[in-house]
């Protein structure tokens, strides 16, 4: 390459146009391996999304409503569901398919009294056949060269595969990942920062070409001596990290031109910058929980926590939880009812405190309405009329400031009091248990006097009576 370029001086400027050109750009295929591969493997931005969407869903508690044999059945699988995963380490596996794939596929194992696990299936490992309707009828899972048939039994309904899927407009049976629709960004993304590693384990190279002329301006050419010594010096002095910075002499007649662009002319770090500010847009994720500078759209990061499980994690959460109710009644009946529980989520603690606070001040909604707007059930001993309520006491909010200070006073005065007059019966009790013994030695002695009297009077009554 660079004998060519410093042949004929007409030859280096063919090349110099040739290498003006832009390519045209290399889009990674939109597969599951290359989605997993590009997307999640080796771009940081979207394997964080990925793991904070799958994370945060599967940290989700779930509120199992119902009592009786199906109820306890659905606690029992969704708490340990295989003896390998726990309920969380399943849902967090079963959400980043959804994510990376568009697909998400949980199997059933059945026991003999109903199911007895639930397995989670690779994406890429199923292949969904339609039945003659064009619905799907059963699921083809392929591992290396084994692959069997799990069909879907009409007769009872029972299918042995939940297939939880993300909106797909051309589609019928598969799902479109986030990752699919951020893929350029994706490739944006990658692409820079392997331009920046390039470009800095080559940090000395000079990025351009050295133009032979001679005085005249004619055209000029090396030798094979001076050819082969430029060569070694720009190999050996000035390629590599760590002569970054080190002069480029000229002499000779040699010319430099540069060549390409800066990272400042080629906008490098705003198009890195809107590559992943783009990724996180597909995936429902705020820039600001991704530490992505420049994104002001939240006050704080609260705000940008709160709209990240509001718009995000709780729709997936309710959508799972309506699937996982439609798979599972076939085979354990009804009498369950799986759905999040919202207000066990610490991220909307402040929220739910407003709500509850909004709703109880209602004074024109009755006891039984507030309960029922706050997703709790209705008390079987609570009166609704407000007529039948028992009258009790009540607080009455505009206390002054110096009857708090008095009762607080009064209050503190009696501890000390009740205090010094426990204290002084303690004291009373130590002396009393002091004196014991000496009034039990008294009442001795007061025992015998008695018995030497009436020994003398007997001794009295015999004298007298001789």
């Amino acid at each position: 390459m660079l004998r060519q370029w410093f042949g004929l001086q007409r030859k280096s400027a063919g090349r110099l146009v040739a290498l003006s050109l832009s390519p045209r750009p290399a889009w990674s295929p939109c597969d599951y391996a290359a989605l997993s591969r590009e997307g999640y493997g080796r771009n940081a931005v979207a394997h964080r999304c990925v793991r904070l969407i799958a994370e945060a869903a599967a940290a989700v508690p779930l509120r199992i409503e119902g009592e009786g044999r199906a109820a306890d059945a659905v606690r029992t699988l969704l708490t340990q569901p295989n003896p390998d995963q726990t309920g969380v380490e399943l849902m967090e596996l079963f959400h980043g398919h959804l994510q990376v794939a568009g697909n998400a596929y949980l199997e059933i194992a059945e026991g003999y009294d109903g199911p007895s696990a639930l397995f989670v299936l690779r994406p890429d490992r199923v292949r969904v056949v339609p039945g003659p309707k064009g619905w799907a009828d059963a699921w083809e899972y392929r591992n290396g060269a084994d692959r069997r048939m799990i069909e879907r039994d009409r007769a009872s309904g029972k299918s042995p595969v939940l297939h939880l899927k993300l909106f797909n407009p051309s589609d019928d049976h598969y799902g479109t990942p986030p990752l699919e629709a951020a893929a350029r960004a994706v490739d944006v993304h990658n692409a820079g920062g392997a331009w920046a590693k390039a470009l800095l384990d080559n940090a000395a190279r000079p990025s351009g070409a050295l133009v032979v002329t001679s005085k005249d301006g004619s055209d000029a050419r090396l030798t094979e001596q001076q050819y082969q010594r430029l060569k070694d010096e720009l190999e050996t002095l000035h390629s590599g990290p760590a002569n970054a910075g080190r002069p480029l002499l000229l002499e000779g007649g040699l010319e430099w031109k540069p060549m390409g662009h800066s990272p400042a002319e080629m906008d490098f770090i705003a198009a890195r910058r809107e590559a992943a500010r783009e990724i996180a847009l597909a995936f429902g994720v705020p820039p600001m929980m991704l530490g992505l500078p420049g994104d002001n759209t939240y006050a704080n990061y609260r705000e940008a926590n709160l709209a990240f499980y509001r718009q995000t994690i709780l729709p997936l959460a309710r959508k799972t939880c309506a699937s996982l109710n439609g798979w599972l009644s076939p085979w354990l009946g009804e009498g369950f009812d799986i759905r999040p529980d919202e207000d066990a989520l610490p991220a909307l603690s402040e929220e739910r405190l407003a709500r509850w606070k909004r709703i109880g001040e209602a004074e024109f909604l009755k006891d039984g309405e507030k309960r029922e707007l706050l997703g709790l059930k209705p008390l079987a001993d609570t009166e609704d009329d407000d007529a039948e309520r028992p009258i009790g006491w009540r607080i009455d909010r505009q206390i002054s400031l110096g009857v708090l200070v008095t009762l607080a006073l009064q209050t503190a005065g009696g501890l000390i009091w009740a205090g010094a007059t426990s204290e002084r019966i303690r004291h009373l009790e130590l002396r009393v248990e002091a004196t014991a013994p000496v009034y039990e030695r008294i009442a001795r002695l007061e025992e015998n006097s008695a018995y030497t009297r009436l020994a003398l009077e007997r001794i009295e009554r015999r004298l007298a009576g001789e």
